[in-house]
């Protein structure tokens, strides 16, 4: 019986026991299985498509993000870094030396270098820029996106709208499709594309709206005639954006960016574009012409105000008024226009601003007839047929450097100097204030070659700048002519060194020097 007991009691304490550790198993979480860890699972992260956002409502700026994402990927292959290469002269020594006069030195040339935007127009190289980028260039080098880099030859440029157009020895080229600039509207989307600062920012895109049109900006005002009716964008633009293109949401170039409101030179909040329509305008003619030919009213205008708008009863201030009329050959004057008309419309175009007027009747062509309708004191109406003259605008509007097909014209290229030459004339005298017998004669250097053997040693100038050089003699041969100068050289053995006589005018002040060129291989 107490065997019994004893018993009992060792099974109820093994019961206990069991139940002790099932208990404390539960409570402290011990694996299930003694040799192995569970794999623990990861939370699940839920997510929506890539293309649709998690907020409806911000679907519409997701698609414009994608939007200029796509515009500025279809412009990169246009969009161009050129880098120019300017040479200006300076003296030889920092100080003066009291033998300057009984023994001078040449100049020396100082390189500038900029950099600046462009964009491809055409499969075959044409590229446009701002006149500004390229003006004045010895060398203009052009880098594509792709890497490659080439020369490029400038075609021509307008400082009165501050466009050019630049070529390169390609083929197979992206061209960005142009827009019409017409039809932009304040408020629309634009995108600047450039090369920002220099070659650290190339194919830098910057957004922002179109927030004016038809901007003159006093600042850059050169000329009577220049064209300002600029496209206002807060886009940012900044040094070495000039020439790139602006581009609408539909990734057509709208302008060309051009300059910037600031009084750091850096972005401000403002930048300015030429409307691509008026460059489009001037690069056709440069590529067809070589120089950009204009119409003429021969009026001066001032801009309508409430005052004006009043005096002829107008009902809303625009148009422009007639300021008075130049000397001499007036068309608008002789058609029976007056000084304070108001022009309210020109060859059936509702005139609201000057640079307006100045590019419609621009680019119609010379001795071509068209309706001005003015306005007069008392609200007097009326329509007058005028036939537009040929503008008198400065000549460095015209071509800034192109192929020679002749190498008998002036200014063409003598190879085996490595020099540029046209006829020294009594206008180029009479420009650099010359007394009469001072420099009656010789050939004036245009252009030197970087590469070619007169380097450092003559230096081009013009008459327009008050700094030329004029070649008299090749040894003791006189030189007066193109003719004169292949003659003196066609008996000198290639490699042969022979000496030029070389007046430098400054001021009006000649003096001569001698200068030895060793010659090249090339006949002309």
């Amino acid at each position: 019986m107490r065997r019994n007991r004893d018993w009992m009691k060792l099974g109820a304490l093994v019961a206990i026991a069991a139940i002790l550790v099932i208990g404390f198993t539960s409570m402290v979480d011990l694996p299930r299985d003694s040799m192995a860890q569970p794999v623990v699972p990861r939370p699940v992260l839920t997510s929506q498509p890539k293309q649709q956002p998690a907020i409806p409502e911000a679907r519409p700026l997701a698609e414009l993000g994608n939007a200029f994402t796509a515009v500025a990927e279809a412009a990169r292959p246009a969009v161009v870094f050129i880098e120019v290469e300017k040479r200006t002269e300076q003296s030889s020594r920092s100080l003066p030396s009291p033998f300057e006069r009984l023994f001078p030195q040449a100049p020396e040339p100082r390189i500038q270098q900029g950099t600046g935007s462009g964009f491809i127009v055409s499969s075959d190289g044409y590229i446009l820029t701002n006149n500004h980028v390229v003006e004045g260039a010895d060398r203009v080098d052009v880098r594509l996106p792709d890497d490659r880099e080439f020369e490029a030859e400038v075609v021509g440029g307008d400082p009165l709208t501050d466009v050019a157009v630049i070529k390169i020895d390609a083929s197979g080229l992206t061209a960005i499709p142009l827009g019409d600039s017409d039809s932009v509207s304040v408020g629309q989307w634009v995108l600047a594309i450039g090369n920002p600062l220099g070659d650290a920012f190339t194919f830098t895109v910057t957004a922002g709206i179109v927030s004016a049109r038809g901007r003159l900006l006093r600042g850059l005002q050169t000329s009577t005639w220049d064209i300002q009716d600029f496209i206002q964008t807060d886009a940012a633009i900044n040094r070495g954006n000039s020439g790139g293109p602006l581009v609408n949401i539909r990734g057509e170039v709208v302008g060309i960016n051009s300059a910037i409101a600031s009084e750091t030179g850096f972005y401000n909040g403002y930048g300015f574009a030429i409307p691509i329509n008026l460059a489009q305008q001037v690069a056709e003619q440069l590529i067809s012409e070589g120089r950009v030919v204009r119409a003429a009213l021969g009026v001066s205008i001032v801009a309508v105000d409430q005052e004006a708008a009043d005096y002829v009863g107008l009902d809303e201030i625009r148009g422009v008024v007639i300021a008075s009329f130049p000397e001499g050959d007036s068309p608008a004057r002789r058609a029976g226009l007056r000084e304070r008309d108001v022009i309210v419309e020109v060859a059936g175009e509702k005139i609201e601003y000057g640079a307006q007027l100045q590019t419609i009747v621009g680019f119609k062509q010379p001795g071509e007839t068209i309706d001005v309708t003015v306005m007069r004191r008392g609200g007097d109406r009326r329509t007058y047929s005028v036939r537009l003259k040929e503008a008198e605008t400065d000549a460095s509007q015209t071509v800034a450097s192109r192929p020679r097909e002749d190498s008998d014209r002036p200014g063409s290229l003598v190879t085996r100097l490595g020099i540029s030459i046209e006829e020294f004339g009594e206008d180029d005298a009479r420009r650099m204030r010359l007394s009469p017998g001072q420099v009656e004669y010789g050939l004036l250097v245009t252009g030197v070659d970087r590469d070619g053997p007169a380097r450092g040693k003559v230096f081009a100038g013009s008459a327009n700048e008050g700094f030329i050089e004029v070649i008299t003699h090749v040894d003791d041969t006189e030189v007066r002519t193109r003719r004169d100068l292949n003659a003196a050289l066609a008996g000198v053995p290639a490699g042969d060194v022979v000496s030029l006589r070389v007046v430098q005018i400054t001021g009006g002040q000649p003096q001569a020097r001698f200068v030895f060129v060793r010659t090249t291989g090339n006949r002309q």
